[in-house]
């Protein structure tokens, strides 16, 4: 091990590019969550507005239950508001994978361009090829 390899600029650098790698992986399965979670939230969120304006916009009031009972609807209301919250959770996160994965592009652009101004073709692991 060089004096070089040991310093702890390198060893940052070599942390830095590390973190960047296991955002870069982490980011694709954080999206497909989070896609997975606003679809299912929509589902839910359609079903649940679909059963509380059934009896309200057909006048069919009984079925088996009494689907204008207040207690029925203010359930129903409680599982809405928590498909939204979900559905407003799916979202951030995949909004936030999506700002992740353009930073850690514009990153990768500047390395590049740092790189070729120290007229290095290609960096690797902090050290020149």
């Amino acid at each position: 091990m060089s004096v070089e390899e040991s310093s702890p600029l390198v060893r940052k650098s070599d942390l830095a590019e590390e973190f960047m790698q296991h955002v870069e992986a982490g980011s694709s399965k954080i999206r497909a969550i989070s896609v997975i979670s606003i679809i299912v939230a929509v589902l839910l969120a359609v079903s649940y507005v679909y059963q509380i304006f059934l009896p309200l916009a057909t006048g069919t009031r009984f079925v088996q239950v009494d689907l204008a009972d207040p207690a029925l609807l203010a359930l129903e209301v409680v599982l809405l508001v928590v498909v939204l919250v979900w559905f407003l959770i799916g979202l951030r996160e995949y909004l936030f994978t999506v700002r992740l994965t353009k930073q850690v592009r514009e990153i990768r652009r500047l390395e590049d361009e740092f790189a070729k101004k120290l007229g290095l073709d290609e960096v690797t692991e902090g050290q020149p090829n």
